[in-house]
């Protein structure tokens, strides 16, 4: 599923298409993805100009004078600026038309992304209203104590922790791999048992983590690509993630792997300890 490095290269390559073009209408040729198309998005928003691309966490926001159109690519979306008359494949399902003759084209071939309105306040809707701080909003020192804030007296391993919206957003699986590879902590350490020092040390692999990743474009290892259709190069600089069995590359300890929260968590017994 894409992460927050994969979104932000989303937005940062959609943004100079978009911003300054007026919504004429859209292409809805398959309304039933995780939640079905935003209706306003033929009905309301025709007319209405693109003032911004910003995102909150790993959704996409488009905002006009009309409201805020909330996307999400699922696991296996993109989006591409074509031009409008480009003839569509089998799974691309909607194209939100452009004035100057492009569409913004999402290809979703699993139909777990969605399109949705989100009215004037994005921050108030339903999917965004609970979540957590953005992780490169906030300086180390800051994010490492909410995060000690937010493990006080709770079992549950960090790594879990990590990846929990509500405490932060945008750490997904991959990054919480590598980042916990980079502090020194083991993945199924109880989160209570964190000391400040290791959640603002914690804190600022995260940050290095998603800062490279973002630069190199995102993480490809199946279905990514960005808005230009080219493959994130983040995979190549993965120290754990994926690499069970194989040497560490600070110690040559083999990386193990082991299950948890019904994903793969990777991890070297020597180095985080």
């Amino acid at each position: 599923m894409p992460e927050l490095p994969e979104v932000e290269t989303t937005r940062r390559g959609l943004e100079p298409l978009l911003v300054g073009r007026r919504i004429t209408g859209a292409v809805v040729r398959n309304a039933a993805l995780r939640w079905p198309v935003a209706p306003e998005l033929t009905g309301h928003l025709p007319g209405a100009r693109i003032e911004a691309v910003g995102r909150r966490a790993k959704y996409l926001l488009l905002g006009t004078a009309r409201g805020h159109l909330l996307l999400h690519l699922g696991m296996s979306g993109s989006l591409r600026v074509l031009p409008a008359g480009t003839p569509a494949g089998k799974h691309d399902h909607v194209d939100i038309l452009l004035d100057d003759g492009q569409c913004l084209r999402l290809r979703d071939p699993r139909r777990f992304g969605s399109i949705l309105y989100a009215g004037d306040d994005p921050a108030r809707h339903a999917l965004l209203a609970h979540l957590g701080p953005e992780p490169l909003d906030l300086g180390a020192d800051t994010l490492g104590a909410h995060l000690h804030a937010a493990a006080r007296g709770r079992r549950v391993a960090v790594k879990l922790l990590l990846m929990d919206a509500d405490v932060v957003v945008g750490v997904g699986n991959i990054y919480a791999s590598e980042a916990l590879f980079r502090a020194g902590i083991r993945p199924d350490k109880p989160a209570a048992r964190l000391t400040r020092p290791a959640c603002v040390r914690l804190a600022g692999a995260v940050q290095a983590v998603l800062g490279e990743a973002i630069a190199a474009g995102g993480t490809t290892l199946r279905d990514f690509s960005n808005s230009d259709g080219l493959p994130g190069y983040f995979a190549q600089d993965l120290n754990v993630y994926g690499r069970a069995g194989a040497p560490c590359r600070v110690c040559g300890t083999p990386i193990r792997e082991q299950r948890m929260g019904q994903r793969s968590t990777f991890w070297c017994p020597a180095c985080q300890r």
